[in-house]
């Protein structure tokens, strides 16, 4: 049987690729932590749905990006996924196929907090193109 943690997961990027703002709010607890390093435009740390809102909006705003899955896996109330993020930079015509690492936590089948890791120096280099 999957864990519900991965399964959860797993249709959270399904929204994300189809940009579902509806699903992705019901995966969310309403006090959700997003985290990325703060030297990319998007990146800060975010708190609660709208803070989640923004990190997306601000994300979208920068790069047009879709995650490649090489390995998600559950560890009790957290899912880790290693991959990578391929897309392109807005206004733009740099692409970029860079590693990633995605560390989700969970608490009674919502996300409690996401943060999102991926190679900084790569993405600030092609963001200054």
């Amino acid at each position: 049987m999957k864990d519900q943690n991965l399964a959860t997961v797993e249709r959270v990027y399904e929204a994300f690729a189809a940009r579902d703002m509806k699903v992705i709010s019901e995966y969310f607890a309403d006090d959700v932590e997003v985290s990325q390093s703060p030297e990319v435009p998007w990146g800060g740390n975010y708190r609660g749905l709208e803070g989640l809102f923004q990190f997306l909006l601000k994300l979208v705003e920068q790069v047009e990006s879709r995650v490649v899955t090489e390995s998600l896996f559950a560890a009790g109330d957290h899912v880790v996924l290693t991959g990578r993020s391929q897309g392109r930079v807005v206004g733009s015509d740099a692409t970029f196929d860079m590693p990633i690492v995605h560390l989700w936590e969970l608490r009674n089948g919502k996300v409690i907090r996401f943060a999102s890791y991926i190679d900084t120096p790569a993405m600030i280099e092609l963001l200054h193109r």
